[in-house]
């Protein structure tokens, strides 16, 4: 299938997004250095999802395709995160 639209992005929208990145890179880098306990790893996830949201959106082109590929995609990381948060339960309570 033909995609009609054109994904062309410019270096300058890459060199932001790189950016962003890194700044991501050094958040995750600077919360490891505090004690937040239990929060730690829910922090870290946190900014860790949003790097992936970042990079697929941007380099892998996932904001161009068509609606279905966003929608299955979105859906592996709503289960990802369901398995996740399930995990945490159970370690949880054990």
């Amino acid at each position: 299938m033909k995609n009609l639209r054109s994904h062309i992005t410019g270096y300058s929208t890459y060199a932001i997004i790189l950016v962003f990145l890194l700044v991501l890179t050094a958040l995750s880098v600077v919360v490891t250095g505090y004690h937040l306990g239990a929060f730690s790893v829910g922090i870290a996830l946190l900014i860790a999802s949003v790097k992936v949201a970042t990079v697929i959106s941007y380099f892998m082109h996932l904001r161009s395709e068509n609606m279905f590929l966003k929608v299955a995609v979105s859906g592996v990381f709503i289960l990802f995160g369901l398995v996740i948060i399930i995990t945490f339960f159970d370690y949880l309570f054990r």
